[in-house]
């Protein structure tokens, strides 16, 4: 689950860290409210939860209060990768001396939670790593002790290389390491923490996201969740027995079992085709998931294939069978669709197909293939 940056801002400050001042902002009518009692610069910053927003012209600074409505009116209803803006941010401005990137993130290498610092602040920390990867500082840090005082200041020492500024900046990172273990999140990040030229560390961006099975532990955090169309398929998916996660590719992908999905996805990337998700019908034997599975698929209008691969265990292919022929019934499409079923029943579930029409195949690969070489038609739409 992410969160916007006001709302990681307000968690900042519960926690302490210095977060300079901002008012929420869903009209210019109510731009134009928060600025009667502003009178100096602020930045008008467009809350989607993507990346990029500077870049976008989605962060504008304003030094009067006709040009922070002029702002507003152009930043709210802007489109940013995808999201439009529906509010901004009125913040205080910041003289700032120097920007730095400081993030804590489940690291899957080392078992971890490491915590990431770079002098590169103010830009996406993806492009710092691909491009100057000595410039980012890493500690990996053991959970059993947390961030120690002394691990804090030393790689505060790495980046600012000032014992004083170090110190301070020591307790930021250790007040974000309390924020993440505290809240169960997998990414919290201040970018940019700026140093001011009073030598003052703030907080000015911030950056959230949480395991969403632990979320039932934090009622106050599940509240701040607003959902987008990809996101409530994956909500609706999981109420229905179903694991989905949507991907950028244009190949969905049925199959049952996390390792089988993970195993037919890399065959798709490996004969050069790209999944479209990931969709684990799981191993009950009830048609009616396959039909619901099929809907959440074809609902993608990236997809231009399906290739549905059942090793039938608890899974039956039979039962596979009668719900594909049961989704095709109320679910018109042209979208060419590729089975391979082996297991249990999958005799009996091929025989089932064959009125159907459908593309059945015997191999994992000759079903990739075959569902590649399918979504390249370009007459079939």
């Amino acid at each position: 689950m992410k969160i916007h940056e006001y709302q990681a801002r307000e968690i900042f400050k519960r926690y302490g860290l210095s977060v300079p001042g901002h008012i929420l902002c869903h009209t210019v009518d109510e731009v134009k409210e928060a600025m009667k009692n502003i009178d100096h610069l602020v930045v008008i910053k467009a809350q989607v939860l993507a990346g990029g927003r500077g870049k976008a012209g989605g962060v504008k600074l304003a030094k009067t209060k006709e040009a922070a409505v002029q702002a507003a009116e152009q930043i709210l209803g802007m489109d940013i990768k995808g999201y439009t803006v529906e509010k901004v941010i009125v913040a205080d401005a910041v003289d700032i001396e120097h920007e730095y990137y400081v993030g804590l993130v489940n690291d899957r290498n080392t078992k971890t939670v490491t915590l990431m610092v770079s002098a590169e602040g103010g830009v996406e920390i993806e492009e710092v790593a691909k491009n100057s990867p000595e410039k980012i500082h890493k500690i990996s840090i053991d959970p059993q002790t947390g961030l120690l005082d002394f691990q804090a200041r030393n790689i505060g020492m790495k980046l600012f290389g000032n014992i004083k500024l170090a110190r301070q900046a020591a307790k930021i990172f250790r007040k974000l390491y309390q924020i993440y273990i505290e809240t169960d999140s997998t990414l919290a990040e201040i970018n940019p923490l700026v140093l001011t030229p009073s030598k003052e560390l703030l907080a000015i961006d911030g950056k959230m996201n949480f395991d969403d099975n632990a979320l039932f532990r934090h009622p106050e955090i599940l509240a701040l969740r607003e959902v987008d169309e990809d996101e409530q398929k994956e909500i609706d998916a999981r109420e229905k027995g179903l694991s989905y996660i949507r991907l950028n590719g244009n190949i969905g992908c049925m199959v049952n079992g996390a390792g089988l999905a993970m195993a037919t996805m890399d065959m798709i990337k490996l004969y050069g085709g790209s999944p479209a998700n990931f969709l684990d019908i799981g191993g009950s034997s009830n048609p009616r998931k396959v039909v619901d599975a099929m809907d959440i698929l074809l609902s993608d209008k990236n997809v231009r294939a399906v290739m549905i691969n059942i090793f039938g265990g608890i899974t039956r292919g039979d039962d596979v069978a009668r719900g594909l022929k049961e989704a095709l019934k109320t679910i018109q499409t042209n979208i060419p669709i590729v089975v391979r079923l082996s297991g249990t029943n999958a005799d009996e579930g091929l025989a089932l197909l064959k009125e159907t029409g459908l593309t059945t195949v015997s191999t994992m690969s000759e079903a990739a293939q075959k569902a590649i070489e399918l979504s390249r038609q370009e007459n079939q739409y």
